[in-house]
Parts: structure tokens; C-alpha cells; sequence
């Protein structure tokens, strides 16, 4: 005799889906808002008056993608090239420097722009850098860190990723927690041509989709074989009912 089943347990199975796919959904929906939030801060950012860091502390999060300011003097012994950054289909680097903030021992870092990579990537390129104090304007960003085949810690300027906590223990320098992406130009022949965040709305919109989908299937499949049981149940000459051996 082949043991049946649980009438249950048909029944619990399709909660259990119905209630994973919803929360799956609505997860997505809600990082699809949030990253929302983020671009409504950046297109705010964008357009507010430029902040002035100083030597004070601050924080980073009220910061991001606002437009700052910050004047100093660049530290080119501590410049590090970013790489890997494509330009137009030309291999290169970003430049991320170092400005010691006029007055104080702070110092926030610029990402001062592209520069191409020459034909033999053991010769670095020659980064022009202007000598006493400028003031830098751009967009407050917070560097992220990215997949790594490699858990080795960089000797050399040339880095693969860059975040905030890497750098200040690598140069035991007292930074702010932000970078600046530097939009004016300094005379340096540096390229900054900065693409717009692609914040991933519409990922997390498809994605919840896909589970809102799905689990309107898992509902209209469990009301479909539970009708199709409840009639075969009725009428036991149905031919679609099912049998039990």
C-alpha cells in the first residue's frame, strides 16, 4: 500500500511559498525606496550650496553626494592610483590625493580625475599637481569596496579598491570620512568626467516583480488543484480525478 500523504501538508507548502515570495517582494520594494531616497539626496546635493569642510570632524552621512568645498594644500608622497578606470575604451587611472586642510593636521582625500595609462604599465603616468593652496569643489562621495580575488594589502600607489578605513591605516593620516569627486579644474590635464550614480531602482523594481509574480502562482496553483480535488472528491466518476493506490 503506498502511504498518502497529508492533506495538510499541500496547505502549509503553499503558505510557506506565498509568505517567503511576499516577503521577497516587499523586501525589494522597500531597498527599491531607499534607494530612491538616495537619489532624491543627490540630485538635492547637486544643486545646494557647497558645504566648506574644515578641520572639525564630520559626519559622513549627511554628506553624501553634497556639493563641498575644501582648501589646503595636495600631499603628492601620499597619492594613490586608482585602477583599472576606463575612459572612452582607454585603460587609466583615477588619481586620489590627499589635501591637508589650510590651518590644521586634517586632511580630506580628492579623487582629482583620470589619467590614461601608458604602454608599459610598470612606468606610472606623470600626474601634474599645483603647488601650494587651492581650493577644491566637487561632490562628497564615501569610496566603496568591491569584490577582491586577492586578500593582500596593497605595497605600492597602485590599488585595486579604496575605502576610507584602508587608506588611514595604509598612511596613518587623521582624514575626513568622505572623498571629494573634484569637478573644478586646477590646470592639472586631468580628466573629470564623472558618470552619474546608477543607484539600481529599477533592478529592485524587476526583482520584486519576479517574486510578486511568483507568488501570485504559487496562490492561483493551490486554488486551482484545490477546486480540481474538492470536484473530483464530489464526483467520483470524474476522470480527472485523482487516484489512490
Amino acid at each position: 500500500m503506498r502511504s498518502r500523504r497529508p492533506r495538510w501538508l499541500p496547505t502549509v507548502v503553499a503558505i510557506a511559498g506565498i509568505a517567503l515570495t511576499a516577503a521577497a517582494g516587499n523586501w525589494q520594494l522597500d531597498r527599491a525606496h531607499e534607494k530612491e531616497g538616495l537619489q532624491q539626496a543627490y540630485e538635492r546635493g547637486a544643486a545646494d550650496t557647497p558645504v566648506a569642510l574644515s578641520a572639525a570632524p564630520v559626519d559622513a552621512e549627511p554628506l553624501l553626494f553634497r556639493r563641498v568645498e575644501a582648501t589646503g594644500e595636495f600631499v603628492p608622497q601620499a597619492a594613490v592610483l586608482l585602477d583599472n578606470k576606463v575612459l572612452a575604451g582607454v585603460a587609466g587611472y583615477h588619481v586620489v590625493m590627499p589635501l591637508k586642510v589650510a590651518g590644521s593636521q586634517k586632511y580630506v582625500l580628492v579623487n582629482r580625475g583620470w589619467v590614461a595609462a601608458g604602454a608599459d604599465r610598470n612606468r606610472l603616468p606623470d600626474v601634474k599637481t599645483p603647488g601650494g593652496s587651492v581650493t577644491v569643489a566637487g561632490i562628497a562621495m564615501r569610496p566603496g569596496r568591491f569584490l577582491e580575488l586577492s586578500g593582500e594589502q596593497p605595497t605600492g600607489p597602485v590599488w585595486q579598491n579604496l575605502t576610507i578605513e584602508r587608506y588611514r591605516r595604509r598612511m596613518q593620516l587623521d582624514i575626513q570620512p568622505v572623498l571629494i569627486e573634484q569637478n573644478n579644474d586646477l590646470g592639472d590635464g586631468l580628466v573629470r568626467s564623472w558618470p552619474r550614480p546608477d543607484f539600481g531602482i529599477a533592478r529592485h523594481y524587476g526583482y520584486a516583480v519576479q517574486w510578486f509574480s511568483l507568488c501570485a502562482l504559487i496562490a492561483f496553483l493551490y486554488v486551482f488543484f484545490h477546486v480540481r480535488r474538492s470536484r473530483s472528491e464530489k464526483d467520483p466518476q470524474d476522470p480527472a480525478a485523482p487516484r489512490h493506490d
